[in-house]
């Protein structure tokens, strides 16, 4: 049986048994309902693996807004069936396809004139679809994604699924140490995967051979974790397989790059993999390092009827251990098995000709990492005691390394349980940590040790060290130290002996520093070669790229020119300008700092970015003549393509031809506007607007404006633009940008800059500062002439939903309703810091109470509609938030309704819930902002030739909206005739 999602509904201002009528210049859509439902049916939903947009699923027992599986009624307008609070029928249409039909004038001409026909849809039970409108563009089929071969002439093809059904987010799941694990296959809940392989390979010229799928995969296969081989002639990717018996099984397997023909790795059909952490490495180009379920695990643990004792956690020696809000935690001892149960492995080697042997003993094993020259394996695992108040991150942590055929060497750490860490940002782990390969060199290990006891807040120097040791050093060999760091370490991008670049930063005060370090040279002293704000955009000089080794790592590239023997670095960065940003490729000779621009992106119509370097074969300095590297490109109304630039010439080949996801809305306006706040700060927002609209000729529109606050230390730097103006309008299945086909003007990430300079915390500030962003915001689109002032609607997920309460509490005269999903309301049940907030509860007690719309439930007086996941495992947006939020605004009278998505999480997944959580919204948007009761009492007042008055009273004349489901077909055909 599936479930239904929970609606808790309460209407306290505005009553169900409402009527309006257009006053469009051809005969409005009208039907007369009479009887439960309305063209409504019940399909059957299918357990199918790719659901596109001609599989339309709908969970069984669900009522559906479909007539004939095509979305609309018999009249095509696309219709819902639902009951008001006193069980009394009422229909709802959204005659689109009539709509956008008319000519412009008529489409946005006024405030009842979007629909001919709105009556106010209430409480049902089932998953509900919302216009096809916006169903068409969310079961648009997804783009493949891409993988690139090692040798750089052969792409992958990975094609994706549509949206999943419910089921596969019903799988039973164990939330133990904060994952959720499914352990019908031994791996993690809610994967994503993909459903298929193709091969292309890399013409010369720049364009892609015939496709060549791989073969020989069962029907019903879920691939994950595809990877190249080194050589780039294997693949190896894991297969899971559903049965019809609800059980699962994951397994390797390998693909022949050249003749497309797939297998299962081991030959045994009762090997497999154990996919909780790591799954599987090449150790070398025909041999993987596999975590596998050990043959010798027997049935699960089972859960004690009667429990041995009571529950007791205990600090009797007054440690001080604070941790935020944490879920899915380890509760008990069962749960202690239950984790080590499903989480042991057995490592096992297995080579391509067949060959296998066990691989250490069985263990949690966490991850494997070969060294660059494959004769090491770095192996890390975790073991009790567990924690019942930090996830598994935090568990005792040991690390070793091995050869790669099976051989202890030594154990570099055995790290304690970590339940101490203090929540102060920049805080971290005692002992060893970071520990990696350097990825230039053979066997040689690097790692940071922090030396203020892993507390941020106390004051040493240096704060952290860098050592490097060999993977089996000498006896009496001690580790060397390889740089000094006075804010935390940030990592390290390696080149070779003569060059590496580190990062250090701190938080507090967003300083970023790179150093130039010569690992093999002791005496030549690091320099500083970058020194900034994180938050100052504009002078982000860029990243070094990084080309493929033969061994598979990952190094600096280094290039040449050929008319000055100089070498160089390439520095890729986003270019960002008060005019947004224009990506570049630089030529940084870190020797003297000087740069010379050779590729920047088109900003004009298109925005470009450099993805890869392409001429990487071969081992050595790169030559700036035969440099070639992967570009995107894209457009406000052209999707992203990827080309082949080659140097000297600068030749672009396209490689790929995706079609466009969503081509109704192919010529949408976007337009990244600047506009400023009362204190002087500058703010930035992309303006949305439908195809073909006109803001002199058809007027204002009902705005839907979508944010997330971010946190600055300086004005300066939240004023600065982030973005640009020609980037492709990506939407996603759950994206405010949905409504563009609704005919909605849409402002997205309007700037909410929360300040706090020097020595001030942003968030003592939060309200004052998130009131003034969002005026100047409405303002804005107001001046411009796209916004009714009475229909413009906020929105926001997560923070975007913390934001979207407030707003409502605090500004009420900005907005007429207020959409906001998974999101945390009541900050004292998060006292260990939320969001950027590093003070507790008890440091800062009215700041907490303050921010906190559950505090201020009392003053929301406009309609919010209020979402959330019963699954919610992000740490602070516990499902509990909405509920007692919406138990606030009910005890105070509120116009609110909560909608509890069963199995989703805090993003939503399943088909039927994001189809539902878009049907309710547009729902609200359409009672609360297009037909809100202020817009009503104007529509009736400004309607110069009085229709809508005349159409009232004729409904008025048939006895009230109350009474019409009871007319005779006669009775209801004359009202319909006399309104038109």
């Amino acid at each position: 049986m599936m479930s239904l999602p929970k609606v808790y509904h309460r209407f306290s201002l505005l009553s169900p048994k409402t009527l309006f009528f257009s006053s469009l210049p051809s005969p409005p859509l009208f039907c007369r309902h009479s009887r439960r439902f309305v063209s409504g049916k019940q399909f059957k939903a299918k357990n199918t693996m790719d659901i596109s947009r001609f599989h339309h699923l709908v969970p069984v027992n669900a009522v559906t807004a479909e007539d004939g599986g095509n979305g609309t009624g018999s009249n095509g307008a696309a219709a819902s069936v639902a009951y008001d609070d006193d069980n009394i029928n009422v229909v709802r249409f959204y005659p689109w396809p009539f709509i956008k039909a008319l000519p412009l004038p008529h489409v946005f001409a006024s405030p009842v004139s979007a629909h001919a026909l709105y009556i106010e849809s209430a409480s049902v039970t089932g998953y509900r679809l919302p216009p096809h409108e916006i169903r068409d563009i969310v079961d648009a089929p997804p783009l493949p994604a891409l993988s690139f071969s090692p040798l750089r002439d052969k792409i992958l093809f990975l094609k994706q699924r549509s949206l999943p059904p419910l089921s596969d987010l019903a799988r039973p799941e164990e939330k133990l140490a904060g994952l959720r694990i499914d352990g019908k296959c031994n791996t993690r809940s809610r994967m994503s995967f993909y459903t298929g392989i193709a091969i292309h390979q890399l013409m010369e010229d720049g364009s892609l051979g015939p496709e060549k799928e791989i073969q020989d995969l069962p029907e019903g296969a879920k691939i994950n974790f595809v990877t190249w081989s080194s050589n780039g002639q294997h693949l190896a990717f894991s297969v899971r397989l559903d049965e019809d018996d609800g059980s699962s099984s994951k397994r390797v397997w390998v693909a022949n790059v050249d003749t497309g023909k797939a297998r299962p790795l081991f030959e045994s059909p009762d090997i497999y993999v154990n996919a909780v952490f790591d799954n599987f490495v090449w150790v070398n180009d025909s041999t993987l390092l596999v975590s596998t379920i050990p043959l010798s695990r027997g049935d699960p643990p089972r859960k004690p009827l009667v429990p041995s004792g009571p529950k007791i956690q205990s600090n009797e020696q007054k440690n001080v251990i604070q941790a935020r809000t944490y879920q899915d935690l380890l509760k008990d001892e069962y749960d202690e098995d239950l984790f080590e149960y499903y989480a042991t492995t057995q490592l096992v080697l297995a080579s391509l000709d067949g060959e296998m042997k066990p691989f250490g003993p069985p263990a949690i094993y966490t991850s494997m990492d070969p060294s660059s020259d494959q004769t090491y394996i770095m192996i890390t695992s975790t073991h009790r005691p567990f924690s019942f108040v930090v996830p598994c991150g935090r568990f005792p942590k040991k690390v070793e390394v091995w050869t790669a055929n099976g051989k202890f060497v030594r154990e570099l750490c055995d790290l304690p349980l970590a339940e101490d860490i203090p929540i102060a940002f920049n805080s971290v782990r005692k002992g060893m940590r970071s520990i990696n390969w350097r990825a230039d060199k053979p066997s040689t290990l690097y790692w940071v040790e922090t030396q203020d006891g892993g507390d941020a807040k106390v004051e040493v120097s240096p704060r952290d060290i860098i050592y490097t040791q060999s993977a089996a050093p000498h006896e009496n060999e001690q580790p060397k130290i390889l740089h000094k760091l006075d804010l935390r370490y940030g990592g390290i991008s390696w080149c070779d002996d003569t060059l590496a670049l580190v990062y250090e930063s701190w938080y507090k005060t967003r300083k970023v520093r790179t150093w130039v370090i010569s690992p093999g040279s002791e005496d030549v002293n690091p320099l500083i070669l970058f020194d900034r704000s994180s938050e100052d955009v504009y002078s982000d000089p860029g990243s070094p790229m990084s080309r493929r080794t033969l061994a598979g790592t990952y190094v600096i590239a280094k290039v040449k020119k050929e008319d000055d023997g100089n070498t160089y670095v390439l520095l890729n960065g986003s270019g960002a300008t008060p005019e947004g940003n224009i990506p570049f490729l630089d030529l940084f000779d870190i020797n003297t700092g000087s740069k010379e621009r050779i590729w920047q992106s088109d900003k004009e119509k298109y925005f470009e970015t450099v993805v890869a370097l392409m001429s990487d074969q071969k081992e050595g300095d790169l030559s700036i003549n035969k440099l070639k590297i992967l570009t995107s490109k894209e457009s406000k109304t052209e999707n992203t393509q990827y080309y082949l630039l080659s140097w000297p010439e600068k030749k672009t080949c396209q490689i790929t031809n995706f079609p466009h996801p969503y081509p109704q809305l192919k010529s949408l306006q976007k337009e990244m506007i600047r506009y400023q706040r009362k204190d002087g700060v500058q703010l930035t927002a992309t303006l949305y607007l439908p195809p073909g609209y006109d803001p002199s000729r058809d007027g204002p529109l009902p705005c839907l404006v979508w944010s997330y606050p971010g946190e600055f230390k300086s004005k300066e730097a939240a004023s600065q633009v982030r973005g640009s103006p020609n980037e492709f309008a990506g939407i996603g299945p759950t994206s405010p940008l949905l409504w563009l086909a609704r005919g909605f003007a849409v402002l997205s990430g309007p700037t909410i800059p929360i300040i706090g300079e020097g020595d001030e915390e942003a968030n003592d500030r939060y309200i004052e500062q998130l009131v003034a962003s969002a005026e100047a915001a409405v303002e804005e689109v107001i001046r411009r002439g796209v916004a009714d002032p009475n229909k413009i609607a906020v929105g926001g997920h997560s923070y975007g939903a913390f934001m979207t309460a407030n707003l409502l509490a605090h500004a009420p005269h900005l907005f007429c309703c207020g959409i906001a999903r998974s999101g945390a309301y009541n900050r004292t049940l998060t006292p260990f810091g939320f969001q950027n907030e590093e003070r507790t509860l008890w440091e800062a007690t009215n700041t907490y109470v303050e921010m906190s719309p559950f505090m201020s439930a009392n003053k929301i007086k406009k309609p919010i509609l209020l979402v959330h996941g019963e699954e919610d495992n992000n740490p602070g947006t516990l499902t509990m938030q909405s509920d007692r939020f919406f138990n606030a605004l009910k005890g105070h009278g509120a116009l609110c309704r909560l909608v509890i998505l069963p199995y989703e999480s805090h993003g939503y997944g399943a088909r039927e819930s994001i189809m539902h959580v878009l049907w309710e919204t547009d729902r609200w948007l359409q009672k609360h902002c297009v037909y809100s009761s202020d817009v009503k009492a104007d529509a009736c007042k400004d309607n110069a030739e009085g229709t809508v008055d005349s159409q009232s009273k004729a409904v008025a004349a048939a006895g009230g909206v109350q009474e019409l489901a009871d007319l005779d077909d006669d009775k209801f055909h004359s009202i319909r005739s006399s309104l038109l």
